[in-house]
């Protein structure tokens, strides 16, 4: 009777092993091993500078002027060389900026040594593009004083040349009176001429 119950015993174990096994069968392992989702990829400096370019690279002018100002303030309010940099950047897209105040604004991030290194070669870049600009400007500048020169030099020419032209005119004109009166005399004094011949 022992040896029944106790096969019973051992049967029954079997079966609810038997059955616990059958139903973790039906578990699938993905829904036991379910692997954590994995972190956000981090958006590294540089390519946040470049997606912050390709945002604002085609604004118009007003929208370019606003968010100018808007990154310049949050430039301040943080204070890191990333904001410092895209406020250069959107700086560098307006025509009328001032490329000194660019490149007052990138000498101290290019020469950092703890800012990032995209960070870092963004400034340097923007530091060498406003050194460009300025240079370009002032030759436009330079080439535009030196062309008002050599147009108003070429005005005065003109102006002198006409003024001769004028006095050489009026001197034509005055000697053709000059020539015409001599005419007129030579004429008279022939007529004259030929009238004492007559009288005598």
């Amino acid at each position: 009777m022992k040896r029944s119950m106790a096969s019973r015993l051992a049967f029954a174990s079997v079966f609810s092993l038997l059955a616990g096994c059958e139903s973790l069968q039906t578990i699938s392992p993905a829904k036991l091993f379910t692997p954590a989702p994995a972190p956000p990829a981090r958006i590294t400096p540089g390519a946040e500078l470049v997606a912050y370019l390709a945002r604002i690279r085609d604004l118009g002018d007003k929208p370019l002027a606003a968010e100018t100002q808007r990154q310049r303030e949050a430039a301040r309010a943080q204070g890191t060389d990333l904001e410092t940099v895209k406020l250069a950047l959107a700086l560098s897209l307006v025509p009328s900026s001032d490329d000194g105040e660019i490149a007052t604004l990138m000498e101290p991030v290019s020469r950092r040594a703890n800012s990032d290194d995209d960070v870092r070669a963004m400034a340097s870049f923007l530091l060498v593009q406003s050194a460009e600009r300025r240079k370009l400007k002032e030759g436009v500048a330079s080439a535009g004083s030196r062309l008002r020169d050599e147009r108003r030099a070429h005005e005065a020419q003109k102006q002198r040349a006409d003024a001769l032209q004028e006095r050489a005119t009026q001197l034509q004109e005055r000697a053709t009176q000059l020539q015409q009166k001599i005419e007129a005399l030579t004429e008279l004094e022939k007529s004259l001429s030929d009238r004492q011949v007559q009288n005598r």
